[in-house]
């Protein structure tokens, strides 16, 4: 089965076009070495895949005949990722002292004040 489509199949892709994408990016390695999309995944083969700052390791196990659902990805994968992986993520998320979500347009008077005010608090 090929890398690209055994991600999908285990759910770490939403598509499988993501999921190709990715390995051309060069965040997919199958036992150290990057590869691309078309590369055969076999059992034993240890796999590295890094999502949104997230390096994930995991072993394969099985190969699935089709994309399975959420419980049953355990059966096909061993996740060997350490913990630290997960902290790592979390301390960015409050590492952020001022964020926008995307969308929510242009600062208003008020933020552009408390933003003001923290680059004066700064300066001093």
């Amino acid at each position: 089965m090929r890398i690209d489509k055994f991600l999908w199949c285990l759910r770490y892709f939403k598509t499988r076009t993501l999921a190709s994408t990715a390995t051309k990016k060069g965040h997919v390695r199958v036992n150290g070495s990057v590869v691309k999309p078309s590369r055969e995944v076999y059992p034993t083969d240890k796999i590295n895949v890094r999502i949104d700052q997230v390096n994930y390791q995991l072993i394969v196990l099985d190969l699935p005949k089709s994309r399975v659902g959420a419980k049953l990805v355990d059966i096909y994968r061993q996740d060997t990722t350490p913990k630290s992986e997960f902290e790592t993520q979390e301390l960015l998320k409050y590492s952020k002292d001022y964020y926008r979500k995307k969308g929510e347009g242009r600062p208003t008077k008020k933020d552009r004040r408390d933003i003001e005010d923290y680059m004066d608090f700064d300066e001093k």
